[in-house]
Formats: structure tokens, C-alpha cells, sequence
């Protein structure tokens, strides 16, 4: 198959440290794909938002998608097969992931689907060239990253964006003051996942390149806050 080969073409990459040391369970191990690709868990985590979060975004990369699409970072769930059964004719979806096990499980996901690529590659590191894709999707990543890293793949996601698309970024956002959620989210976040309650902190914005011009910021939340949709448009004559 086409997608697996490809997989296994890619040199090696280092696995980040952050990963390692914060991640290994969830997404290094090979056990951690046994335990958390199953459809009813990953909606679990959200809290049941997984197929609202899933279809909003799709509907913002539209029906059909067409031109050349990014996916930065697999995704457990079947957001990556919905997404491929909406390419229009012609279009094509990259996926790249720092991690083999992940593409090598995605790859088992989606089976024979044409117009997809998986390669290996740093999320602030990307080997595209400039102005390479229509659009990006980024989908719960960015609260899994430290500071400096997310601010690179934000750079990134932007650089390989031509002019006129658009990045798109689903992630935590700090919930309303009044929302239940806050009191649960609070611990298991600094438990679970030690750089997500920065998107508590500070806007996605803030983290934007210094000096970056035509960009129009517009974002949306959903579950009384606690999760967010943020696209990024590229000005045309940028």
C-alpha cells in the first residue's frame, strides 16, 4: 500500500524530549495505540465533544476539500478518515508525525486512500516548501507542546500556507468562569498534560511570528469554553 511504503521510506527522526518524558504513554509506547484508539474513549476525553469538534472543523475546510491539505499530527479517532472521504477530485492530504507508531496505526485507519501521503516530520520543522498547501489543520496538538516548540510549529503551519488559506487550530481554551468543567479540567490538566493550561493563559494569537502582517484571526469556543477553534487567513497579496 502506498501510505505504508511511504511510512517506511522516511529516515528516522529524533523523538522530542517533551514526548518522551510527558507523552510516552499516550502516544510513544506502542501500548498507548492499543489503549486509546478506540472511538468511544477519544470522545470520552472531550467530554463527548469529539464529533462536534471533528465535524466543525471538516465543515471549515469545506465539502468537498479541495486543493492540497495539511494535517499536522495524527490524530486518534476517525477525524482522518472522515476528512479523506471529503477530498474533492484532484486534491490531495499530507499527514506528518514525528512519531512512526502513529503513522504506521494511521496508516492501518485509512487503508487504501488515494491523493494520501504520511511522512515523518518535525511539526517545527516541516519540510515543505513556502506557500506549499490551501490549508493546515492542526487538531489538539498545540496544548502538547512547550512554549518554544509551539511557537515554531505555529510558524510553520504559516510558512508552508500560501496566500489567501488558511491555518486551522482546534485545541483547549479556558472555560467560563462559571463552567463546572474549570473545577474538573484544572487538576487533571496539570496532571495529565503540564503545557495545556498555557491556551488558559494566553490567546493562540500571542504566539503568532513577531512582525507577521495579513493575518485575520477569527475564533470560535465550544462546551461553555473549554475548547476553541481559532482560523488563521493569509491575506492574498502576502
Amino acid at each position: 500500500m502506498e501510505i505504508t511504503a511511504r511510512v517506511a521510506e522516511e529516515a528516522p527522526q529524533p523523538i522530542p524530549s517533551y514526548l518522551e518524558r510527558h507523552y510516552w504513554w499516550a502516544y510513544v509506547h506502542p501500548n498507548a495505540v492499543r489503549v486509546f484508539e478506540r472511538q468511544w474513549l477519544v470522545n470520552l476525553i472531550l467530554w463527548g465533544n469529539f464529533s462536534r469538534l471533528r465535524d466543525v472543523a471538516l465543515e471549515s475546510l469545506g465539502n468537498p476539500i479541495g486543493g492540497r491539505t495539511l494535517q499536522v499530527a495524527c490524530v486518534y479517532g476517525n477525524l482522518t478518515r472522515r476528512l479523506v472521504d471529503r477530498l474533492a477530485g484532484g486534491a490531495c492530504l499530507d499527514v506528518v508525525d514525528i512519531l512512526p507508531v502513529q503513522l504506521e496505526n494511521l496508516a492501518r485507519k485509512l487503508g487504501p486512500a488515494p491523493g494520501t501521503t504520511l511522512a515523518l516530520s518535525d511539526s517545527s520543522d516541516l519540510t515543505a516548501p513556502d506557500a506549499h498547501y490551501d490549508q493546515v489543520l492542526v487538531f489538539f496538538l498545540l496544548h502538547e507542546q512547550p512554549l518554544e516548540t509551539r511557537k515554531r510549529t505555529l510558524a510553520e503551519a504559516l510558512r508552508v500556507t500560501r496566500p489567501g488559506g488558511r491555518v486551522l487550530l482546534v485545541d483547549y481554551h479556558c472555560p467560563h468562569p462559571a463552567n463546572p468543567m474549570r473545577l474538573i479540567m484544572t487538576p487533571v490538566l496539570r496532571l495529565l498534560e503540564p503545557f495545556a493550561l498555557d491556551l488558559w493563559r494566553d490567546e493562540i494569537s500571542a504566539w503568532l511570528p513577531a512582525g507577521a502582517q495579513g493575518l485575520h484571526v477569527h475564533k470560535r469556543t465550544f462546551f461553555g469554553g473549554l475548547y476553541q477553534m481559532v482560523e488563521i487567513k493569509r491575506s492574498a497579496d502576502t
